[in-house]
């Protein structure tokens, strides 16, 4: 087969919750492409990435639900990953384009990352694009109505599951610090930010734009919080 005969696989960001946070390029790719994917939803429900595409799918696409596990075992995800990437090889194979949408952005902490880099080292040949998205970080400076740099300002961005000597060394270093996920390891962090006297220069903010959307716009009076997967902590170092 050759390259023209191929179709490619676009990974699309659509935002983080608000269907209205999509460009137009998005958009006009969903609606366009003959094969929609999109990480599964879990327990039934459908994901994030689904349900802000919704209303966009017509009945005729063929629509491909991709399973990510949420583990850290290296080889449960390498797995993973090869089925996702097989199952979106099919209709490429066949010369039919697929959009692969992500929440987010497409080449931030993307699951879509993983599913093109698998399925250019199963399958060379295959043509991969990206279209950039809203990610979860400028969502939720909005949401919180501050800039989130502004001048000179350095910015640094630590993903799930970083060290606490990370996280103090960012801010030892950074004016903004951005903790993605930080569900996991906000109990210590707060004390950190008790003890730089940082609290009342920090905010989480919950699933950004989404129905289901909480701010705290300040953290002093939260040393504990029940958060969700999707909660996104901004530092205002300095």
């Amino acid at each position: 087969m050759t390259q023209q005969l191929l179709g490619t696989l676009w990974g699309v960001g659509v935002g983080p919750g608000d269907p209205e946070l999509i460009t137009v390029k998005a958009a006009r790719l969903l609606a366009q492409s003959p094969v929609v994917a999109f990480p599964a939803g879990r327990g039934g429900h459908p994901g994030i990435a689904q349900k802000i595409i919704a209303d966009r799918l017509r009945p005729e696409q063929i629509q491909l639900p991709l399973y990510f596990p949420y583990v850290q075992a290296t080889a449960d995800l390498a797995a993973a990953w090869v089925t996702a990437a097989e199952t979106v090889w099919q209709p490429l194979m066949q010369g039919q384009d697929v959009v692969f949408a992500t929440e987010g952005d497409a080449s931030f902490y993307s699951t879509f990352t993983y599913l093109s880099q698998t399925l250019q080292r199963l399958h060379p040949e295959v043509r991969v694009e990206t279209v950039a998205g809203v990610c979860s970080p400028l969502a939720a400076a909005a949401v919180l109505g501050h800039p989130l740099t502004i001048l000179q300002q350095r910015l640094m961005v630590l993903p799930a599951l970083y060290a606490i000597a990370d996280l103090e060394a960012a801010l030892d270093q950074a004016d903004v610090v951005v903790l993605m996920k930080v569900a996991s390891v906000y109990a210590e962090v707060w004390p950190i930010l008790e003890r730089r006297h940082l609290l009342d220069h920090s905010a989480v903010v919950v699933r950004a734009s989404q129905e289901t959307e909480r701010v705290y716009p300040t953290l002093t009076e939260h040393p504990t919080l029940e958060l969700p997967y999707f909660s996104v902590l901004i530092i205002h170092c300095r």
